[in-house]
């Protein structure tokens, strides 16, 4: 038997995210986290200006958190959901439509992100399939898109900064109009949905659904864009006969200012998908919620029932902890809360404006994007973030943060500050 470190075991046979077996690239080892602080195996801690990938809103080791996990297994961790039921999930249930408009009324649980988009696209396919047309099966999107890895929420990514030149042969082949222009709190101009309309006219026999980011494009290019973009679409999809989906696997749950993005504008999706900060980072879990006319029109036909059934979907852990998420969120403030955000990011951020490197900073409710002129060296830029004793993880041209909700003042100046400095000396 060949004894190794566990940093070697790591390095020869771990695949960490977009990465290689035996990659160069810096890995920190975590010992523990509470608060809005990771702590490594040396010791040093790390203010987490990621969130965990946008994920943990609450915070690492929250007592009420933990305490409603623990409560759970005490009673079971997991039990299947088909001809089952349990109270985690029903509350959960319940939770979820107090938050979201009337409409939105049957809620599908599964394990992740990507997987709850590939629900979304399959229920728009079998609800057109119930109505007699089942040409309608391919899907409309926004260039500088970002949806998940699996195969259905690969094919509606960006063709270019996806993965589309690697899989071309098989996924499924869909619809491009420009990525939005206008910016976040600007009318919507007729330009602007130009190509999009003429794509709808064009093609709205074979469209299932649009599906998009509201507001924010996340791992697409952090790029925020008019609400009065997503009113204009939700016209044009009636107006063409297309269901409307909204990816709010990474702007839901406050992190816009708004609890949903959607709720920035004066209308909602026929169907919208779930993730992340669903648990408040503690357990993966993924939902994805429609209105009653599309659950039951897609009950109508054969089958008879809508054709997915994950193996761990609703579990009850991850119900319980997403249950206790929502409570936390009920009891801030969101606006304020990510409204204090906003301002300490975007004081703590200026001075990038100022740094020959730097196109742009960009601010909405908690997320701040500093976006150079060029791309950044990561095995260099991970580095002297962790010596500044801050978690900030950049991609291509973009360092940005999406911090923990309950940050102080003085946590998310030195997160600023660290950002600052590293920006500057590179």
């Amino acid at each position: 038997m060949t004894i190794r470190s566990h940093n070697s075991t790591d390095k020869e046979h771990i695949w960490h995210p977009y990465s290689a077996i035996g990659s160069d690239l810096p890995i920190f080892h975590v010992d523990s986290a509470k608060g809005c602080k990771i702590k490594l195996k040396d010791g040093r801690e790390l203010i987490d200006g990621m969130s965990s990938w946008w994920s943990t809103i609450h915070g690492y080791n929250h007592p009420a958190m933990n305490a409603a996990l623990n409560s759970q297994l005490e009673k079971m961790s997991h039990v299947m959901f088909g001809g089952l039921t349990h109270d985690p999930a029903i509350e959960l249930t319940e939770k979820l439509l107090e938050v979201h408009d009337d409409r939105l009324n049957a809620v599908f649980f599964a394990d992740s992100g990507s997987v709850s988009v590939e629900v979304a696209m399959k229920m728009a396919i079998q609800y057109w399939a119930s109505l007699g047309k089942p040409d309608k099966q391919r899907f409309l999107t926004v260039r500088n898109g970002y949806h998940g890895d699996t195969f259905g929420a690969m094919s509606v990514c960006d063709p270019v900064n996806g993965m589309h030149s690697l899989f071309e042969k098989t996924l499924a082949k869909n619809l491009f109009a420009p990525a939005p222009q206008t910016p976040f709190g600007e009318p919507c101009t007729d330009e602007d949905v130009g190509e999009l309309t003429q794509l709808l006219i064009d093609n709205k026999s074979e469209i299932a659904a649009v599906i998009i980011e509201p507001i924010v494009q996340g791992a697409g290019g952090m790029r925020f864009y008019s609400a009065d973009y997503l009113n204009r679409l939700r016209t044009l999809c009636d107006e063409y006969g297309v269901l409307l989906i909204f990816d709010e696997i990474a702007t839901g749950f406050g992190r816009t200012g708004k609890m949903f993005a959607y709720q920035h504008t004066d209308i909602i999706p026929d169907i919208i998908t779930m993730g992340k900060a669903l648990t408040g980072g503690y357990m993966t879990l993924a939902a994805t919620m429609t209105t009653r006319d599309i659950a039951k029109t897609i009950q109508s036909k054969s089958p008879g029932v809508f054709m997915h059934g994950p193996t761990f979907m609703a579990n009850p852990l991850a119900c319980s902890a997403a249950v206790a998420s929502l409570e936390l969120l009920s009891s801030y403030d969101i606006e304020a809360v990510t409204a204090n955000i906003a301002t300490q990011l975007e004081e703590g951020l200026s001075p990038c404006k100022e740094l020959d490197s730097v196109e742009e900073v960009r601010i909405l409710g908690a997320i701040g994007v500093v976006e150079m002129k060029e791309p950044v060296n990561m095995a260099e830029i991970q580095t002297m973030f962790v010596e500044h004793g801050i978690w900030v993880r950049p991609f291509g041209k973009l360092v940005y943060v999406m911090p923990i909700y309950v940050m102080t003042n003085e946590e998310l100046a030195e997160l600023c500050a660290g950002i600052v400095e590293v920006i500057s000396k590179l």
